[in-house]
Parts: structure tokens; sequence; C-alpha cells
């Protein structure tokens, strides 16, 4: 079905140069297209066939959720900067001044949320340790070299930076001995997890030669994998070529003693329909692997607690767990996709009261700030003054893992930084020796 005679794959990637014509089956004219064209000469634009033709409405495009998930909109940038771009592509202006002036563009959109450069770089000695992120003491993320792309974009990712070509905002590393090595010389660290991109974009021989060598380490209880291959191309673990090594391969893990946890990534119903899902699913299950599911919640798209309350009672009959629901990070078009956190959290009280007991895993709205994930727990009135309640669910120093906090009720604010303390003069993270760096 999925394999052609020659048993090889049938994924087709759709990339910015075929931007134009599929926009056209969203009945997008000539300039409204030209915009999204500009759009995409900054932030990533990929998709694939079995998006295209098996998860988007084209009757209900561009308003259609799926399509708004993965396709460039006009407005996601300022107008000022969208017009300039769109005048060099209509002049057929050299690519050089376009990507001069894209970078241009980039440079304003925080492409490093979080300190993710600055602050989690793990170190043997005096020497960084690329591809690797250290920010909690308990777990480590891995960014494979090869890795570093997914079988579709997100248009709300916030590692879109790790997608545009520009080496000096990437994070990847392929040298897996010295992650190893790192880990051996941090007892602390009882999980990893393997990201991006996307880890199962990689074949099964390459992801084999990343999580082999940690199944030898013993103080490692759980591995990870961040991956929405599950919704963008399920095929991955069913009829492509290496889908049986590769649920082998999961099987391994498991029988190693150590927790295989995916951390699937859906962000509306619609992904979880498929039967190739549901087939894809149960073979992850069946190697013994659990997942749990996570997604931010993004203007237009899913902020609506019957998306998410249907979501997660669907992810619960088919076997996942709900995990998380973000807030979107403060990058990218953030200002196009942000929904308020009085808002936010409106939606997750909503959604969670229409849910059992077992769908009340999930957590949220969860910020992953640069101290810490921050929960927002609710809004109430104390001595006489509205506020937020809010407490780490992770923080970079532990002591404050779990403490609740208060911050001034502002209806506007859509991340920890438009956010000021209630009741004092400081957050609790905001103390000289809070940010700790590991």
């Amino acid at each position: 079905m999925i394999l052609n005679q020659a048993g090889t794959r049938r994924f087709r990637a759709f990339t910015s140069k075929h931007l134009d014509q599929l926009l056209q089956r969203a009945g997008l004219g000539d300039d409204e297209r030209l915009k999204v064209r500009a759009v995409a000469t900054v932030l990533p634009f990929r998709t694939n066939a079995y998006v295209v033709d098996e998860l988007i409405d084209w009757s209900a495009a561009p308003d259609d959720p799926i399509y708004r998930l993965v396709f460039p909109q006009e407005d996601m940038l300022p107008a000022a900067d969208v017009a300039r771009l769109a005048d060099l592509l209509k002049a057929e202006a050299p690519n050089a001044e376009i990507q001069a002036e894209a970078n241009r563009v980039r440079a304003q959109l925080n492409p490093h949320p979080a300190g993710q450069k600055e602050l989690n770089v793990p170190k043997i000695g005096e020497e960084p340790v690329p591809g690797m992120q250290h920010k909690y003491a308990e777990t480590v993320l891995i960014f494979p070299k090869q890795g570093q792309t997914c079988h579709a974009y997100c248009t709300y990712c916030f590692r879109w930076a790790q997608f545009v070509g520009d080496a000096d905002l990437k994070f990847a590393s392929d040298d897996i001995g010295q992650m190893v090595g790192y880990i051996r010389r941090h007892p602390e660290v009882t999980s990893v997890l393997i990201t991006g991109g996307d880890a199962m974009i990689m074949g099964e021989p390459v992801i084999s030669r990343y999580i082999e060598p940690l199944l030898e380490l013993e103080q490692l209880e759980s591995i990870r994998i961040g991956t929405k291959a599950l919704a963008y191309w399920p095929q991955r673990f069913t009829t492509d070529p290496d889908a049986d090594d590769t649920l082998r391969l999961f099987e391994r893990v498991v029988e190693s003693g150590k927790n295989l946890a995916f951390m699937a990534h859906f962000s509306h119903p619609r992904e979880l329909e498929s039967p190739l899902v549901e087939s894809a699913v149960k073979r992850i299950l069946g190697s013994g692997a659990t997942i749990r599911t996570q997604a931010p919640l993004i203007r237009s798209i899913n902020d609506d607690p019957a998306v998410w309350s249907g979501m997660w009672r669907r992810q619960l009959r088919m076997g996942l767990i709900p995990y998380y629901m973000f807030v979107e990070r403060d990058t990218g078009p953030q200002d196009y996709f942000a929904v308020p956190l009085a808002r936010a959290y409106e939606i997750f009280r909503d959604a969670y009261s229409a849910v059992s007991g077992l769908c009340r895993t999930v957590r949220g709205p969860s910020m992953s700030a640069t101290p810490g994930k921050v929960c927002v727990d609710g809004v109430m009135e104390v001595a006489g003054e509205q506020v937020f309640l809010l407490h780490f669910i992770q923080a970079r120093d532990p002591s404050l893992v779990g403490r609740p906090f208060f911050a001034r009720y502002d209806p506007s604010a859509v991340w920890l930084t438009d956010l000021r303390p209630a009741f004092g003069d400081r957050f609790p993270f905001e103390a000289a020796d809070a940010l700790l760096t590991v």
C-alpha cells in the first residue's frame, strides 16, 4: 500500500519550491500567495503527501486547522517585513539579497528561547558537548545530527531555527561517544530525551547508533523519543521498509529494563482519526513502549476546550497517556499564535473538567520558560487582589519545584516575562542564586 514495487518508501516531501502550487488549492490569489511565500523565506516550510492528501480539508482552507498548522500565513510576521520581502520576490532579486533580509527578520524572533544555547550547554571540563542540553539535573536532551528535520513542520514550532539552514542557529552532533561520556560523568542523569527536529525522521540503522549505547548505562531509567511522526507520517511504524526493525529496536530498549516513552505531539483531533495512526499506535504499544501526548495551545488551531477534551478522550481510548498542554513559546510567530494566560487557564480548566480521571494525567497550561516549567494553576482573589496562582513543574533550581507563587493578574499576559510578582518585589526564581546552570 505504501511501498512501490521496488520496496522503497513513497514518502514525498513538499518544500517552499512547491508552495505556490499548493497555495492555489487553498484558493489564494496572486498577491496573497506572494505574501505567504515572503513569510516562508523567514520561517521554514515543509509538509508531505500524507498531510496534504489525508489531513487537510481543502474545501475549508485557508481556515482549516490542519492547513493553518503547516502552511505559513501572511500575518505571522510584521506587515512591513512581509511587504519588503514580497517586493524582493516580485522583483526577482538575487537570492543573497532575499536571504539577507530574511536573516534580519529572523534575528528579531528570539530563535533560542529559554536560554537554549547559553544556559543549557553541558561541558566536559571546559569543553562544551555539542548536540546536548542539560536544563534539569535528572534529564539531558540529545539532538542527533541526522534528526534535524521533520516529516512536516508546524507553523508554531519553537525549534524553527533548527530548520532554516543557518549553521549558527543549530545545535546538533553525531558524536554519541562524547554524549555517553558526559552522562557517565553525571550519575544524577536518569532520563534521556532524543529530540530534534524529529528523532523518527532517522532510519533504524541511524537511530540505533544513538540508542544502543544508552542501554549500557545502568543509571538511566528511561529513554524518551520526541516525535510528531505518528501525526504526520504514521507509516514510519507500519509499512516503511525499516518499520519492523524499528519496532524490534524498541523491544530491545524495554527488554534492557528501561522505560521507553514516546513523547507524541498531537495538536488536533483530526491527526488521530486515520486507521494508519491506530495501527501505528498498536504496534508501538505492542513493543512495550508507552506513548505520552503533548501539544501547545495554539490560537486558530486548537484554542477550544472541546477540541482538547475530545482529543484527550480519543487518546485514552487508544491507550495513550495525556501529558502536557503547553503555552506557545516566546519565539517565532508568537504574536500570531499566542493565547493569553488567563484564557489558556480557562480552556484547560473547561477541558479538564469534561474528562474522566484517567485523562487527568495531563498538566497545564505550562510555560517552558528560562527558570523552568511554570504551570498556571488558576486565577483567584487574595487579600483583595486578583492574582495568578502558579507553580514550577520543573526548575533549574530543584528547591523551587512544587512551590506555589503568585503574579498580578494581567488579562493580556501571554508569557512569564509579561507577569509581575504579587505580594513582593520579585518572584522566587529571581533570587540571586536561583538561576542555576548545570
